[in-house]
């Protein structure tokens, strides 16, 4: 074993409360969308934006991103090879998925099984709906699902560095070995758990980190954000070009992974930098946005005290 390497046998578990277990992963989980909530709270009020839009905001973006990440995870990485192939239109069909033919494995999530993409796609869903039915009813602002998430990827940078400060908790989704003198030794992994590898999850970390610290100056010191999709297609290309790159020195998740040229974690990647690409150029091409220099009166009454609060603090700032 090497000397350099630094240990890691982490206990996954933070509190048993008498078999109720509460892990880290979960916490930081709960912490990262409280604080993504929080921070696009204070944007949405710098914008002058309806009261209700932050609340909102939590609810669409918490059940999308949990669901998305919870199906994307079960869709994207549990095929395994049967060996009993079947024919589907003259295909020969070698691999099952257990979450569909047992749909209700869906909801056992303590098991474990959550992904980065389908998290993603999950937002983007939730983001199209919520801009629809709630934030278009104010069309001074001029919203879409584009202008939601360019607010929304700045928080969500945060959230995801806490996501991988889980999962290293967790001893899981970490590299292959390495001699380098911060190579991890994961004891509690199941993969070479006497050897030194890469801790993939603090590269991720730092990636994040490094697209929040793009990211929201972009917002707070820019016109960025009144170039509809700009944030987020550099959050986009910032992620999704990193990880697809540090997929190659990640172990595989999957069995079925093996051998091949591009995992799933790199093919579900390409689009994504496909597309925040697109946006960078789209963005650049079209005018600036309307500023809205008065919050209007909130549709619902139960908002319309705070809303007032909050314009008068707005305006003090």
């Amino acid at each position: 074993m090497d000397l350099l390497a630094i240990i890691w046998d982490v206990n996954p578990v933070l509190v048993d409360l008498w078999g109720l277990k509460i892990r880290y992963y979960g916490l930081f989980w709960a912490i990262g969308l409280y604080v993504c909530w929080k921070l696009n709270e204070r944007m949405y009020v710098r914008e002058h934006c309806p009261a209700e839009w932050p609340d909102l905001l939590f609810f669409w973006m918490a059940a999308g991103v949990i669901i998305g990440a919870r199906l994307g995870h079960c869709w994207f990485y549990e095929w395994y090879d049967t060996g009993d192939p079947i024919q589907i239109f003259s295909w020969n069909i070698n691999y099952r998925n257990p979450y569909i033919e047992n749909p209700l494995k869906l909801l056992a999530i303590h098991e474990g099984g959550l992904s980065s993409h389908g998290g993603a796609i999950g937002l983007i869903i939730a983001s199209i709906l919520l801009n629809k039915y709630k934030y278009s009813k104010y069309p001074q602002f001029g919203t879409s699902w584009l202008w939601i998430l360019d607010r929304l990827c700045i928080g969500v940078c945060f959230t995801a560095i806490l996501i991988r400060l889980g999962n290293l908790m967790n001893s899981e989704i970490y590299g292959g070995p390495t001699d380098l003198p911060w190579g991890f030794v994961f004891v509690r992994g199941e993969e070479n758990p006497d050897i030194p590898c890469h801790p993939t999850q603090l590269y991720e970390v730092l990636y994040c980190l490094v697209a929040l610290c793009v990211t929201w100056p972009m917002y707070r010191y820019t016109q960025a954000r009144r170039r509809e999709g700009l944030l987020l297609g550099v959050f986009l290309e910032i992620v999704f070009v990193t990880r697809f790159c540090l997929e190659f020195i990640k172990n595989d998740q999957e069995d079925f992974e093996a051998g091949h040229l591009l995992n799933m974690g790199q093919i579900l990647s390409i689009p994504f930098i496909v597309l925040g690409i697109y946006l960078i150029i789209r963005a650049y091409r079209r005018p600036l946005s309307p500023v809205v220099d008065k919050q209007p009166e909130s549709l619902d009454p139960k908002y319309q005290d705070k809303s007032k609060v909050k314009s008068q603090k707005s305006k003090a700032k």
